[in-house]
């Protein structure tokens, strides 16, 4: 048992340092105000998000990039709350100042498969009338250069896929703090994986493609049986097909900010809903990334029962434990700098000691249990 919880916890260290060594390899993008030349189709899915709208709505107000260069498709995928109020209330306000007017649509989603994310995604895209698309989610709060940062990226990359950053904007107790930490792990393991050329995950909340890229992978064509997903299957999809013009956008200024689940219950459902696509993964590194993970945590959990138990030496399990906690707080650590949030740091101890259980506890609770969202009750 020794030998292989060694083994275990050697390509753990060597997985999470290599995110940490990628990591530092994707530069810091800068802004450089370069005259404006690309035009954008911003997509936002909803459904009930009447609460959330309005906070969006203003951060898209005070975009500094030029009204006339982009385009906002809300699609309502069945709403039963005033969410298509809120939006036209809004709008009524913008167009009363010129300077304000924006070019926002809210159409209904044309439901043709078992994944309504996906299908208000494509039903936009129909109606896009320009050739980037930008994802993002109605609980999200965009950054005044945001589209400025898009921008500038696509005239000095020959990109045709851009991965950006998402934090969560409330830290206040410690249920967000732990989601805010998984969170910046994971972003962590995103630029990691861009940095070592091997881009695996993205956010759908910050997420650029040209139409014609989507048309040319044929869209989510192939996974619309999974009803989450949209944006990792289509990033595998398109670094199939080009993986030289896929890139993370590493600016302090495009960070997206979304909210945190608000409950345990909520947060169980959101990452059941996330297991429930992983099985579905074409990406062979993407899937090793979760099995040594997966591995690691179940390890931590067995250890502790066995240390207890007196069947396994505590000094090598304390070796082990601090080998994790240390690599885990080296990627945590980078990721928090960037995003600004290493207050958050102070609950890193109390987090390392949940999160096996948490992760385990999720596993296996997808392999019997569908979840629901948004009302809606998904198999998974």
């Amino acid at each position: 048992m020794v030998i292989v919880s060694i083994i275990i916890i050697f390509f753990y260290l060597f997985l999470i340092g290599t995110f940490a060594f990628g990591f530092d390899k994707v530069p810091p993008f800068k802004l450089k105000d370069l005259p404006k030349k690309n035009t954008f189709t911003i997509v936002i899915p909803f459904r009930n998000e009447a609460e959330n709208l309005p906070n969006l709505l203003k951060s898209i107000s005070q975009l500094e990039y030029p009204n006339s260069s982009y385009e906002i498709i809300f699609v309502d995928d069945q709403s039963n709350d005033n969410s298509v109020t809120v939006i036209k209330q809004v709008l009524d306000t913008f167009s009363l100042n010129e300077n304000t007017r924006i070019n926002i649509r809210v159409i209904k989603n044309e439901r043709t498969s078992n994944s309504p994310k996906k299908d208000a995604i494509t039903s936009a895209i129909k109606q896009a009338k320009n050739d980037w698309i930008i994802t993002t989610d109605a609980d999200c709060i965009l950054p005044q250069n945001w589209l400025n940062n898009f921008d500038e990226f696509i005239q000095q990359k020959k990109v045709k896929c851009i991965v950006a950053p998402v934090t969560y904007s409330n830290s206040k107790t410690f249920l967000n703090r732990f989601q805010l930490l998984d969170l910046l792990s994971l972003q962590g393991a995103t630029i990691g994986g861009f940095g070592i050329k091997k881009a695996f995950l993205c956010n759908g909340a910050n997420f650029a493609y040209r139409k014609s890229v989507f048309e040319k992978v044929n869209g989510f064509q192939g996974n619309t049986n999974i009803a989450s997903g949209d944006d990792i299957f289509l990033l595998e999809k398109i670094s199939k097909t080009y993986p030289n013009h896929v890139h993370y956008l590493k600016s302090e200024h495009g960070i997206v900010n979304t909210k945190p689940q608000s409950s345990w219950t909520l947060l169980i459902e959101q990452r059941l809903r996330w297991a429930s696509k992983t099985s579905a993964y074409n990406n062979w590194f993407g899937k090793l990334t979760g099995l040594i993970v997966l591995l690691t945590n179940a390890l931590i959990i067995t250890l502790v029962l066995l240390s207890i138990l007196g069947l396994f030496n505590l000094k090598i399990f304390l070796y082990l434990i601090i080998i994790k906690l240390l690599v885990d707080f080296i990627l945590i650590y980078k990721s928090a700098s960037f995003f600004n949030q290493k207050e958050v740091l102070l609950s890193y101890p109390f987090a390392f000691v949940l999160y096996p259980f948490f992760t385990v506890y999720i596993t296996f609770l997808s392999l019997f249990k569908n979840y629901k969202w948004k009302g809606r009750t998904f198999k998974r």
